[in-house]
């Protein structure tokens, strides 16, 4: 499917000549006059990014910015505004938007704005993917292997892991050629990346 971007903008005319910019250029593209039409709305698993006016009745679009945030929707923001308010655009970039804009749109500076915004949005998924194999592959050690990789990406060698651990050298390797293994890592530098990655750096509590 298309990358989609949501155009939410009470005035018709700003949705309906934003809407055919983006599809000439062979963008999908979904419009909506509030932001609670969006919210009631059912989106895509794609990449996108939302055109958000600053100011809609009821709800503002940085009150909606919010509201996605604690729904956890984590589109990239671009927000537009008819009045060139330094103070809510300051609070928008604050809250995360990746840019503001300002109205009559410039066609070339929107199209920028919405593929570094997609950009941005299929990173963010990847990334996401990425760590949810990730702990897939964590989550099927055993606790003794947990402890020696958080051992080896600490920096300890067999011979202080033996001891702390409580083992001998030699079971040691064997436990850290397991967790090597399961977690699909090339080298201790791949290893210490996916850790990070995981936020699993801390020693767990000791097995048993």
């Amino acid at each position: 499917m298309k990358d989609v971007v949501y155009i939410i903008d009470d005035d018709v005319s700003v949705r309906e000549g934003v809407g055919d910019l983006l599809r000439s250029v062979g963008l999908e593209v979904q419009t909506f006059a509030s932001g609670q039409e969006f919210l009631d709305t059912k989106r895509a698993d794609t990449p996108g990014c939302i055109i958000l006016d600053v100011r809609l009745p009821g709800r503002s679009g940085l009150e909606l910015q919010k509201i996605l945030q604690n729904l956890s929707i984590h589109l990239p923001v671009i927000f537009i505004s008819a009045h060139g308010d330094v103070p809510i655009s300051v609070r928008a970039m604050k809250s995360g938007a990746i840019e503001f804009l300002t109205k009559p749109l410039r066609e070339q500076e929107l199209l920028d704005a919405v593929h570094a915004g997609i950009e941005r949005d299929r990173a963010r998924r990847e990334e996401a993917k990425l760590i949810a194999d990730l702990r897939t592959r964590y989550d099927s050690l055993t606790a003794r292997e947990r402890e020696i990789m958080h051992l080896v990406v600490t920096g300890s060698v067999n011979k202080q892991i033996a001891g702390q651990a409580s083992l001998s050298e030699v079971t040691v390797k064997v436990h850290r050629g397991h967790v090597m293994q399961k977690m699909r890592a090339k080298s201790l530098v791949d290893l210490v990346r996916m850790a990070d990655r995981l936020g699993v750096t801390a020693q767990p509590a000791r097995a048993k």
